[in-house]
């Protein structure tokens, strides 16, 4: 039992550290802003949504 895990950990070790490939420091950067964008630009999509919705209700019902 203790011997499966410890191979198990050793193939965990060798898939991270020699198959896996890793994005460099450009590409994170892009993807980060990729999504800081996409991010804010559904935020603003929904403050206008609330907005309008918000005025609309407050048309309907007054009060």
């Amino acid at each position: 039992m203790f011997k499966k895990f410890i191979n198990y950990c050793k193939a965990c070790y060798d898939e991270l550290a020699h198959k896996t490939t890793w994005p460099t420091r450009a590409e994170l950067t892009h993807s980060a802003m990729v999504v800081l964008s996409a991010s804010l630009v559904i935020a603003a999509v929904v403050f206008v949504f609330d907005f309008i919705f918000q005025h609309a209700m407050d048309f309907v019902y007054p009060g």
